[in-house]
């Protein structure tokens, strides 16, 4: 049977925590881990991170247990795949400090499930919309997420796909992209693979409306959109269609494209109706100065703890490159990119 691990290392966690990693491990083969031995294997397990966040919005404690984990090596977790529990003492931050774990853990191997995260502000207000259709007091509400998404995590097993579809989404012109440069590199190695290639250019997608729920479930059911366009056309097949989504996104002032950004909002029509749990999302992110890391944790959140997709290990390549085809100035690029096609290919 396999184990749980429940990496905890703050031992001044709150009453709501304790419940929920408590809950979380019921019925499971469990072990707390809440000091890193440099001989603990942490490979190829299922790992539960509980995060207490103090008043400022950190969990000290885990950001030195990352530390650590991370001078262990950047394999430190291969193959092992992980959710998240995460309490705050206020309103604030849950998610901005799961999307910085997530990073980090990632970037050690870790995969994430989709929805991975189960976060509690101190009020459990977050839990007001799950309450509309599951009936019961927030607590207990929460609890009952906990126990579903553990189980869930112990029941994951990502099966391969012998022959993936893979889509890549990108907003920037060709010309001047060292984002597209950088795919050309990832994309000569992927010649087996079946590969859909969408630009979204500027005004093809508006932003999402707002439609209310059952709006929205109306037009999911009739695999439209109240826009409809470009997005009901070909955006919202392909990634139903597809088994991988590539995101490139260059940097733009720490952010998202805007072309993307509004994309991603109008995802919803179709997170109504099918699950995104066995779709795998990566991203080439490149920027001019600096700031990569910004755009990646915004895709963690967007896509894997927001909308559900299955993060794999490594799932972000970020360089950075100002001017125009200076992508191919940095040192060992071609093979950085011969790699990371190499990690494409074992995750999926």
């Amino acid at each position: 049977m396999d184990i749980l691990y429940v990496i905890k290392p703050n031992k001044n966690h709150s009453k709501i925590l304790h419940k929920m990693i408590f809950s979380s491990v019921k019925g499971i083969n469990y072990k707390i881990i809440d000091n890193i031995d440099p001989n603990l294997n942490l490979k190829n397990k299922k790992i539960i991170f509980a995060m207490e966040l103090s008043e400022i919005g950190y969990d000290i404690d885990m950001i030195n247990t990352m530390n650590k984990l991370y001078n262990i090596g950047n394999n430190t977790l291969e193959n092992s795949t992980a959710m998240v529990l995460c309490h705050s003492c206020n309103e604030l931050s849950t998610k901005r400090a799961t999307q910085d774990l997530i990073f980090i853990a990632n970037s050690l191997g870790c995969s994430f499930i989709g929805h991975p995260l189960v976060e509690a502000t101190v009020s459990l207000n977050n839990f007001l919309t799950w309450q509309k259709t599951i009936n019961l007091p927030l607590e207990e509400l929460c609890l009952k997420m906990c126990s579903r998404t553990a189980n869930r995590l112990m029941d994951y097993n990502y099966i391969p796909i012998k022959n993936p579809k893979i889509l890549v989404l990108y907003s920037s012109p060709h010309s001047r992209s060292n984002t597209l440069d950088l795919w050309h590199m990832v994309s000569k190695n992927l010649d087996n693979y079946f590969i859909k290639e969408l630009q979204i250019e500027n005004g093809e997608i508006m932003d999402c409306k707002g439609c209310p729920y059952n709006l929205c479930i109306h037009y999911g059911k009739q695999n439209s959109c109240f826009y409809g366009g470009i997005m009901v056309k070909e955006v919202l097949p392909s990634i139903e269609y597809c088994d991988v989504i590539i995101w490139l996104c260059p940097n733009y002032n720490d952010s998202i494209a805007a072309n993307l950004t509004a994309l991603i909002n109008r995802l919803t029509v179709l997170y109504r109706k099918t699950s995104f749990y066995n779709k795998t999302i990566f991203s080439l992110i490149v920027s001019g100065n600096s700031g990569s890391d910004s755009v990646a944790k915004q895709l963690i959140g967007a896509l894997n703890i927001n909308k559900g997709f299955r993060l794999p290990p490594y799932f972000s390549l970020t360089a950075t490159a100002n001017d125009p085809k200076s992508i191919y100035k940095i040192k060992r690029i071609e093979k950085i990119a011969e790699d990371f096609s190499k990690n494409m290919i074992k995750s999926i």
